[in-house]
């Protein structure tokens, strides 16, 4: 049998697409293996960021110099391959398949070709993205449903839109129908996945379905599979397993509606937490970002989000250092962080993406201010994280357990609806159930708690 090796780099997206193109490899014959083994080497790689696409870019040349030393095919996918193709096949020429964004159907065409150890030189591109039937990791019991792809807002400094092309939305029946298998699988919790998920819109007959209906959907969806497992004698090749948890990435704060809110806040199968990225507080850079929403109508969002459901957790995107910049706007965005107060951020400095409107702005933060910039942010929301966490102990709440704890093989490391990590005492075949949890103490960003 032959066999690959397959590396990820970047977004929740770029999971998703590997675990489908292993699902085809494994169609077509091939075993996972270590990079030593393997004859087909996968890099999956991103664009978003300078440090993912620096990374990427190290592993390139590394295994690109390594096929010296054996034979193998380096193969080099996703966002990287589409916005870099002819910059990597002229740096490293040892990279065989470079498949961008839109040459993804012709993925299989690829491995059967090489494993008939022929060489195809064009690989056709589609006009339009196709969803895989399945983004199922093997024994995985979370899985990520995409369910919409591409991005219409083109922020001044994001690439996505360039390299991921127009938002498209996927057929709902497609949706319910992974969802469905991922069940049968005994997958106990999925993440519906677009760039802009909330902007979710299909079309069919005449009438359109938003991403609140379509939550609706698959929570209705999900309910009448119960009541009919209720009704129904046990089947042995199914895994008594049930989805419990819902949760989505990324939002767009411009396309949160109340009606999402309510969707979520009516039935608690949606995980109690939202990744809502606000990227700037200040109304000036926002602008000059084109987020399209301010700094009073992302407040006002959130405090509908916290009046509506009480339990909710937000985490965030924090962009320091854009253009133009001033030390009121950067208070201004320390500012909304103390009022909103995130359970938790990424933040990072800007990094100019070659072909976005960003790129060519003038006055430029320079690199020290940034740092640190970057450092004040960085170091107010860990005490925003501390103070929230220290406020959570001696409470209970519903967790998932995902894997054995690092420092014991007699405990477990869990995951609350809020998204919070938990340790706690359990055997290790608990893994992949779910358990409710005292919150007793606190390790880092990490509680220590009982099962109850």
């Amino acid at each position: 049998m032959k066999k690959y090796h397959i590396e990820t780099y970047g977004c929740e997206m770029n999971k998703a697409e590997s675990a489908a193109m292993e699902a085809t490899l494994r169609e077509h014959g091939w075993e996972r293996s270590g990079e030593e083994e393997a004859q087909l080497v996968l890099l999956n790689t991103c664009t978003v960021r300078t440090t993912a696409e620096n990374r990427a870019w190290n592993r390139i040349h590394q295994l690109s110099a390594r096929k010296k030393e054996r034979a193998f095919v380096l193969a080099v996918v996703g966002c990287m391959a589409e916005q870099h193709k002819s910059a990597i096949q002229s740096r490293a020429p040892g990279v065989d398949y470079v498949l961008g964004t839109f040459q993804r159907q012709s993925f299989g065409l690829m491995i059967d070709m090489i494993s008939s150890g022929q060489k195809v030189d064009v690989l056709e591109e589609t006009p339009k993205y196709v969803f895989d039937a399945s983004h199922h990791e093997l024994g995985a019991f979370r899985s990520f449903v995409p369910i919409m792809h591409g991005c219409n807002n083109f922020c001044s400094f994001c690439i996505v839109p360039y390299v991921r092309g127009r938002e498209v939305s996927r057929n709902p029946e497609d949706v319910l129908r992974e969802i469905d298998q991922l069940e049968d699988l005994g997958v106990r919790e999925i993440t519906l996945l677009g760039q802009n998920v909330n902007s979710y819109r299909w079309e069919s007959d005449g009438r359109v379905l938003n991403f609140p209906e379509l939550l609706r959907m698959i929570a209705a969806h999900l309910g009448e599979r119960r009541a009919l497992a209720r009704e129904q004698p046990a089947n042995p090749r199914q895994s008594d397993g049930r989805i419990g948890w819902i949760r989505f990435l990324t939002s767009h704060p411009k396309d949160l509606s109340s009606e999402l809110v309510e969707a979520v806040a009516e039935n608690p199968i949606f995980c109690r937490h939202i990744h809502l990225p606000f990227q700037s507080g200040s109304n000036a850079v926002l602008a000059a970002m084109n987020r399209r929403y301010s700094r009073e109508g992302y407040i006002s969002l959130v405090e509908e989000l916290r009046e509506k459901i009480p339990q909710l957790t937000l985490s965030t995107d924090i962009l320091v250092g854009f253009p133009g910049e001033t030390e009121e706007d950067i208070e201004q965005t320390l500012d909304l962080m103390r009022r909103v107060r995130f359970s938790y951020a990424f933040m990072y400095h800007f990094n100019a993406r070659d072909g976005t409107p960003a790129a060519r702005m003038p006055n430029r933060t320079p690199d020290k201010v940034k740092k640190q910039r970057l450092a004040r942010v960085i170091a107010l929301q860990k005490e925003i994280t501390s103070s929230l966490m220290k406020e959570r102990v001696g409470q209970t709440d519903e967790v998932l357990i995902e894997d054995i704890s690092r420092r014991s093989s007699r405990e477990v490391l869990a995951r609350t609806t809020r998204d919070e990590m938990v340790v706690f005492a359990a055997p290790q075949n608990r893994i992949g159930q779910f358990a409710r949890v005292r919150l007793l103490s606190i390790a880092g960003n990490t509680f220590r708690g009982e099962e109850v």
